[in-house]
């Protein structure tokens, strides 16, 4: 099964591969829902589910509330909607796998945007969570963290930091291999830019070196500008108005 918000992306890829294609937005829990429940009427068993969605918006701690609840909805809750409907019947035959897509930037974080970095790293906060709590009954999770890959996301670079993640932008299909390549090793972190790895070890060697560089790092780029503004009314929770794309 392949879902997508956008119902001809998704009738595109399964032609492509042969499944059955299905029109989602993972920011609403019943839609996520009844993706997993025509996927166990149709096939019986989920043995691999892939969260992939994801958006980034430009902004510091004045972003409008929109923007915060959006980059939530689908940066984190929809791993949690996925978990929710997926994990009762993998528990109950004590097996299944949870892919999710986060990012470096739960790792390290994303300059130009507060909103994805604070998702991110609460994203992968859910992943090490789930790993650790449903590792023991069967249930695998691994989170794969690129840098940049070459979607309309980065090429959009709706923040900041996208122009910098251009330089060592990748292909989705090295992504796919570098995923296929940790699930059958099952691995917890998969990252398909080996840089990343290390500088996670210097970050963790020497917090303060590492907080300092990236403050250079950042002084190189067109600063942030606050939006002073009013905060915006928190959206329903639809996903209304949400950018088609994904990480």
């Amino acid at each position: 099964m392949v879902a997508d918000i956008e119902p001809e992306a998704a009738r595109e890829v399964a032609a492509e591969i042969g499944c059955t294609e299905f029109c989602a937005n993972v920011a609403s829990e019943s839609d996520v829902q009844m993706l997993v429940d025509e996927t166990l009427k149709k096939h019986g068993q989920i043995d691999l589910f892939c969260s992939n969605a994801g958006l980034g918006v430009e902004g510091d701690y004045c972003a409008p509330d929109r923007d915060w609840l959006r980059s939530w909805e689908v940066n984190v809750m929809a791993h949690v909607f996925a978990a929710r409907a997926v994990l009762p019947s993998m528990l109950a035959r004590h097996e299944g796998y949870l892919l999710q897509t986060v990012s470096a930037a739960g790792l390290l974080t994303m300059l130009g945007s507060a909103p994805y970095s604070v998702t991110k790293h609460a994203a992968l906060g859910l992943a090490e969570w789930l790993n650790i709590t449903y590792g023991d009954q069967g249930i695998k999770v691994s989170a794969v963290c690129p840098l940049g890959v070459k979607t309309r996301m980065l090429e959009r670079a709706e923040f900041g930091g996208g122009t910098f993640l251009l330089e060592d932008a990748i292909e989705p299909d090295e992504v796919a291999a570098a995923v296929i390549h940790g699930l059958a090793a099952e691995h917890f972190l998969i990252t398909p830019h080996a840089k990343v790895r290390e500088y996670v070890r210097r970050k963790a060697d020497d917090y303060e070196r590492w907080l300092g560089g990236m403050r250079r790092l950042q002084a190189s780029m067109t600063p942030i500008k606050p939006a002073h503004k009013k905060p915006s009314v928190a959206g329903s929770g639809t996903g209304a108005g949400l950018p088609k794309t994904s990480t």
